[in-house]
């Protein structure tokens, strides 16, 4: 993260922004002004480029969460994108370039969330015995903003995939739980 400069997070912002704004206006709002991240800042970033820029994209950020009553160290996957006329080409390289990368991190599972609609293309990558879908599990965050006019400052979200990929230990070892906290955005 150290290593990008103010041009980086420009180009990486506004290739958010354009990945991020089909899905909703506010998924690519947050991306405004030169913004390059969407809560907490990543640890590290793989980022691909070609000769139009930006290609993909896919950040880490070791963080604790709470499975059920268990806290348990992870590298929390985000902030995946791939530029449209891209796409269908490869969430699967995307994480398996990231895995060596994942094992230097010492950390027992890697985690991401994605939204329902994105079940079959993350299941392809799952069939390759990578990772494992979990589903019926919420995830509670902290909103990265603080709202005024909001009643809390968290949310929980009952409609997302779970990927975990196990790293140091065994899927098996993954605590039972239907409640994630992240203990931060």
């Amino acid at each position: 993260e150290n290593e990008l400069q103010l041009p980086d997070h420009l180009e990486l912002s506004e290739f958010f922004r354009k990945t991020y704004e089909p899905t909703g206006a506010f998924n690519g709002k947050q991306f405004e002004g030169g913004r390059s991240w969407a809560g907490a800042r990543p640890e590290v970033r793989a980022i691909g480029y070609d000769v139009h820029g930006v290609a993909a994209h896919m950040g880490v950020l070791r963080r604790y969460i709470k499975v059920g009553d268990v806290d348990l160290l992870v590298a929390e996957l985000g902030l995946y994108g791939v530029r449209p006329d891209l796409e269908g080409l490869g969430i699967a390289h995307s994480i398996s370039v990231m895995y060596p990368v994942l094992q230097q991190l010492g950390v027992p599972f890697a985690f991401g969330t994605v939204r329902q609609a994105l079940r079959n293309h993350v299941g392809r990558f799952c069939r390759k015995g990578l990772a494992n879908i979990l589903t019926g599990v919420r995830v509670r965050s902290t909103l990265p903003d603080v709202y005024p006019d909001l009643p809390s400052t968290t949310r929980v979200d009952d409609d997302v995939l779970l990927m975990v990929l196990p790293i140091g230990r065994s899927m098996s070892e993954w605590p039972a739980g239907t409640l994630i906290d992240r203990n931060g955005p």
